[in-house]
């Protein structure tokens, strides 16, 4: 297939997922690379168009082991006629349960074909100087992975004389998909005096829940609990409150084995 250019997808509130996307994108090596950053409210108002002569990419992090609910209404949009995709998450050294297998088959329904998944790591998102969780993934490691599996795509697409040879991929998973779509809707993150209401959170939150003219203003019902406000925080003015988020930040810390990424071609 004469396939000139990558439509590269991610959603990356803490800028994990972004970062191996692109060194995937990297490994393929296309000319034309157009990244479409679907992390702020603002890129999701759009309907994402593909055809056959395009590669896709769409990279987005696991949530409580699923696809993140608030892409749904985007995902579901999208319009692709045929075109080759690659489906890929990144979790915190946990488990991905079934997401990138929901990723393979949302993917599937809305007109792609997918040839190739993979599952990687990245710092969980609850993860904190205090209780730290996969720190520093993706590391060099994980990054030569990723351009790896980004050389094994070109070459996979060389094989391809047309999109009709692309057969459905086999993605580690089970039906019903479970984990949880729903998230908490609490009260979670606290604010100190340290906060200079720069409003950098606000810009950076992917739900719009922060008040961008107070930031200790935060609408849990919108809080999609992916801690970038935490972690972009400039002046570590924010953290964790005691309760259910800071427990299962607790618990997250005890997934300390090394997880490999995994490969689906």
């Amino acid at each position: 297939m004469n396939i000139q250019k990558l439509k590269l997808v991610c959603f990356s509130p803490t800028g994990t997922t972004k970062k191996v996307a692109q060194s995937i994108a990297h490994g393929i090596n296309l000319n034309l690379v157009e990244l479409i950053d679907i992390t702020k409210p603002k890129a999701r108002q759009f309907t994402l168009h593909t055809t056959e002569n395009e590669l896709l990419l769409v990279a987005v992090p696991v949530y409580m082991g699923r696809v993140p609910a608030v892409l749904s209404d985007w995902l579901h949009s999208i319009k692709a006629q045929n075109t080759p995709a690659i489906c890929v998450v990144v979790y915190g050294n946990r488990a991905y349960e079934n997401a990138l297998l929901e990723l393979k088959d949302i993917l599937v329904k809305f007109g792609c074909k997918p040839f190739a998944g993979a599952a990687f790591i990245g710092e969980h998102s609850f993860s904190s100087a205090e209780l730290p969780g996969s720190v520093g993934r993706p590391d060099t490691e994980d990054i030569q992975q990723a351009e790896m599996f980004g050389r094994k795509i070109r070459k996979r697409l060389q094989m391809f004389s047309s999109v009709n040879q692309i057969a459905n991929i086999h993605i580690q998973g089970c039906y019903p998909y479970g984990g949880v779509t729903d998230l908490w809707h609490i009260d979670f993150i606290a604010v100190s005096d340290q906060c200079t209401q720069c409003g950098i959170c606000a810009e950076g939150c992917p739900v719009g829940a922060i008040n961008p003219a107070n930031s200790t203003i935060i609408d849990k019902d919108k809080c999609t609990l992916c801690c970038a406000c935490i972690k972009r925080c400039p002046q570590n003015a924010k953290s964790m409150k005691p309760g259910l988020m800071k427990d299962a930040a607790i618990r997250c810390t005890k997934f300390t084995e090394r997880k490999l990424p995994e490969f689906f071609l």
